[in-house]
């Protein structure tokens, strides 16, 4: 349900995205960002952000979909399909568009298997994601950051060493202790 505020002006929000290495002092950039925005008659802000994600637990042809990474990080590992929200997009919307994206499989959202927000889960900074159990249907292709896409067993698939807290999400999508 939505109520309206007629004191709050709406506003579009924009992000300048800006990669600064671990400990580093932007102060003298946020006062530049600050000066340059006011001068075009808008406000700017910096504030550290968080990247919220999606992963799922896809089942397919009695097993389930793990992906070879592409990029670093974690390349060559094997991982569960997964990826960024964009702006304007719901998770599930998410879910749907990087599941098709990486493994070529139109997928049916089960439950929500979590939400995974330990600040460390991702080496390139602290990433949310709010993971999926699936039922996969179509034909498995690899795309975009999956190098390439295979159907496991689910007993193999949790012995296998997985990229970032994916073995955790797999056993708690599955019901399945360590």
């Amino acid at each position: 349900m939505r109520r309206d505020f007629p004191e709050v002006t709406p506003m579009d929000r924009y992000v300048l995205l800006v990669k600064a290495p671990m400990g580093a002092d932007i102060e003298p950039f946020r006062e530049e960002a600050k000066v340059l925005a006011e001068r075009h008659g808008l406000k700017a802000e910096i504030h550290r952000c968080i990247g919220i994600a999606v992963d799922g637990v896809i089942i397919y042809n009695n097993g389930v979909v793990l992906i070879k990474r592409k990029r670093e990080p974690f390349r060559d590992h094997y991982s569960l399909p997964g990826g960024f929200v964009e702006y304007g997009e719901t998770v599930e919307e998410a879910l749907k568009r990087e599941m098709k994206e990486e493994t070529g499989l139109k997928v049916r959202p089960v439950k929500m298997v979590g939400v995974y927000s330990e600040p460390g889960r991702d080496p390139r900074g602290h990433t949310v994601s709010v993971a999926f159990l699936c039922i996969g249907e179509g034909e498995l292709k690899a795309g975009d950051d999956a190098k390439e896409v295979h159907v496991f067993p689910i007993d193999e698939a949790l012995k296998l060493p997985l990229a970032f807290d994916h073995e955790k999400i797999l056993r708690d999508a599955l019901g399945v202790g360590e």
